[in-house]
């Protein structure tokens, strides 16, 4: 076992897993290309990604909940409405060619950094809305398509749930960016990386310095994301979602 790649790994996931708790997803932007760059094929690297975000949830949690940033509601339904579509989205994209699927997330990932940036006061504040039945449930389909593209692809899903909070529920950033690292990072990750690790392989030997990593970046990220102000988590928001897109274009259309 080489002892370098794993420190090299470890600092690799601090670095990935501290900008997506801090943005709201985003971490395959830089872990993932890594693993691939590394010599694992990208079923092997997706698997290994997902197994070892799973971490990233688990660190960002332990923060949030002593910052009590986090809404009960909320986590459920995005936990319900969520995770069968992960388990569809990662079940679908082990037999597809996934560059379609990248050329369409990754226009739909830059417009959303171009609606936040053009959309000044967004995010800055609460403004608590869409909050009868109707309106949870339709959100919660949106959750679950979101969910699927989770299961099916590696980078900006999370991004998507952050921006449907502040855009739908009317949460501030911080907030958002909170209920998504808990229950997208925790229970989307682990569905996925469940049902990817029974459907393909794992590079295990690589997981222990990956989930430390994704532990003290989560941790980090979030605590950065606590001490900061909406407006500075909106602006990192933008520009992860805007590095994400044009990342995933690049990879689709090389």
């Amino acid at each position: 076992m080489d002892y370098m790649e794993l420190v090299l790994l470890f600092f690799i996931s601090v670095a990935a897993n501290w900008f997506s708790a801090l943005a709201g997803g985003g971490a395959g932007l830089i872990q993932l290309p890594i693993l691939i760059f590394m010599g694992l094929p990208f079923p092997l690297a997706l698997a290994t990604h997902k197994v070892a975000t799973v971490a990233l949830g688990a660190g960002a949690t332990l923060r949030h909940l002593r910052a009590g940033t986090l809404s009960a509601w909320l986590l459920l339904l995005i936990l319900i409405s969520g995770v069968p579509g992960v388990w569809a989205g990662a079940v679908f994209i082990l037999g597809v060619d996934s560059r379609a699927a990248e050329t369409a997330l990754g226009l739909l990932t830059l417009a959303l950094a171009l609606y936040s940036w053009f959309s000044p006061t967004l995010g800055l504040s609460s403004e608590p809305r869409h909050r009868s039945s109707f309106d949870i449930i339709l959100g919660g389909i949106v959750l679950l398509l979101i969910g699927f593209a989770n299961g099916a692809l590696s980078a900006g899903s999370g991004l998507f749930v952050t921006l449907w909070l502040v855009y739908w529920f009317g949460l501030d950033y911080k907030t958002a960016v909170a209920q998504t690292l808990v229950a997208v990072g925790l229970g989307w990750n682990a569905t996925g990386a469940l049902t990817m690790s029974l459907a393909a392989e794992v590079q295990w030997h690589w997981i222990p310095a990956l989930i430390a990593g994704s532990l003290l970046g989560g941790y980090l990220g979030a605590n950065t994301s606590v001490r900061s102000g909406n407006r500075t988590i909106k602006r990192v928001y933008e520009l992860v979602t805007l590095i994400v897109g044009l990342k995933l274009l690049a990879g689709a259309l090389l």
